[in-house]
C-alpha cells in the first residue's frame, strides 16, 4: 500500500540591496537539508495570500518590513517525504536591518556568484531563471541560402535571443554554417551545436545532445565553462542529462507541433510531473512562443524553446 506525499506551498523572496546583491539564508542544523543556502521565505498558511505569507515570513526570519512585488516563477519539486511547490516573488521595497532572527546565517551575494552556493533542488531552477535566457532559439533549415539564414539569425539576436541551438542536417553544411555563425556573432550569444561534440570542441561553443546520445556519452563532453544541453522526452532521459552534468534540458513536445506531426503531446500537467523529479533548468518545447514564457515558468520551466515562433521572417 502506498501513501501520497504531503504537499507544501512555500513562498520565497528575491531581495536585493543597493548594490544589487541578493540575500540568501542558510538552513540551520535542525532543519531538512541543513547547511544549504536558499532564498528566504516559508510556508503559506491556511487563509493567507502569497503576499501575506511572504511578508510575515520575512519579518519573522529577517526582521524586515517588505513590500512584495512581481511574481517570478513556481518550481514543483518532489522530495522523499513531500511534494513542494516553490513560488518565487520579487521584493519591491523593504526597510529595516536584515539579520538572522532564527539563528540562521545570511549573506548578500552578487548575482553572478549565486551558482557557487550549494542550494536545495527547488532553488536551482530559480537561479538559472534569474541568470540565463528565457527563450532558446532552435534554428530552422537554411532554405534560402546561408547568407539569408545568417541575416535572420543576426536579426533574432538583435531582437533579444541570447541562446541558440544551431541545428542543420548535413555535416559539411553544419560545419560551414557553424563557423559563419561564430564569426558573425562572436561571443555575444551562447551557441550550442547540434550533436557534434568534436566540432563544438574545435569551435569553442556548446553542444546540444540528442536524446539518443544520453545513453552513449559517459561523461560531460565539454568543460564546465562551455554549455551542454540535451533534448529529453521522459524521466529516464532527464535523469541521464542531470547525471552527465548538463547545464539545461529541453523537454517536450508540450503541445502538438508542426515539426513533429503525430508525436503525442505531454501537456503541462505531465511536464510538471517530470520537472519535479530533477533539479535541471528545463525549457518547454512544442507549439510554444515567447508569449508562453510566463505560463511555462508557472509550471517550473526556464522558459520556452522554439523554431518558427522565435525565428524572424525573411526580409
Amino acid at each position: 500500500m502506498t501513501c501520497s506525499l504531503r504537499s507544501i506551498h512555500v513562498v520565497a523572496a528575491v531581495i536585493t540591496d543597493a548594490r544589487g546583491r541578493i540575500l540568501l539564508n542558510r538552513r540551520t542544523g535542525n532543519s531538512d537539508m541543513a547547511g544549504l543556502w536558499e532564498f528566504p521565505g516559508g510556508k503559506r498558511e491556511a487563509g493567507e495570500t502569497s503576499e501575506q505569507a511572504l511578508a510575515r515570513e520575512l519579518h519573522e526570519e529577517l526582521g524586515i518590513q517588505a513590500e512584495i512585488g512581481d511574481w517570478m516563477m513556481e518550481v514543483p519539486q518532489r522530495y522523499p517525504d513531500k511534494r513542494l511547490r516553490l513560488e518565487v516573488r520579487k521584493v519591491e521595497r523593504w526597510s529595516g536591518t536584515a539579520r538572522g532572527r532564527e539563528g540562521q546565517a545570511i549573506t548578500w551575494v552578487a548575482p553572478d556568484k549565486l551558482a557557487r552556493y550549494s542550494m536545495p533542488p527547488a532553488d536551482l531552477p530559480v537561479v538559472a531563471a534569474m541568470r540565463q535566457a528565457d527563450r532558446y532559439l532552435v534554428t530552422p533549415e537554411p532554405v534560402a541560402g546561408a547568407e539569408a539564414w545568417l541575416e535572420q539569425l543576426a536579426t533574432a539576436v538583435a531582437g533579444g535571443v541570447r541562446r541558440v541551438h544551431l541545428r542543420t542536417p548535413l555535416a559539411a553544411e553544419r560545419a560551414a554554417l557553424a563557423r559563419m555563425a561564430v564569426a558573425r556573432l562572436g561571443r555575444s550569444t551562447e551557441l550550442l551545436l547540434n550533436r557534434d561534440i568534436a566540432l563544438a570542441r574545435e569551435l569553442g561553443v556548446g553542444v546540444h545532445l540528442g536524446s539518443e546520445q544520453l545513453q552513449q556519452v559517459q561523461q560531460r563532453p565539454l568543460p564546465a565553462s562551455v554549455p551542454v544541453a540535451a533534448s529529453c522526452h521522459d524521466l529516464a532521459q532527464l535523469q541521464a542529462a542531470q547525471r552527465l552534468g548538463c547545464d539545461f534540458a529541453v523537454l517536450g513536445p508540450v503541445r502538438p507541433t508542426a515539426s513533429h506531426p503525430g508525436a503525442p503531446a505531454l501537456g503541462w500537467e505531465a511536464f510538471e510531473q517530470l520537472r519535479e523529479q530533477v533539479s535541471l533548468p528545463i525549457y518547454a518545447i512544442g507549439g510554444l512562443a515567447a508569449a508562453d514564457i510566463a505560463t511555462a515558468r508557472g509550471h517550473g520551466a526556464q522558459g520556452v524553446a522554439a523554431i518558427r515562433a522565435l525565428w524572424p521572417a525573411a526580409g
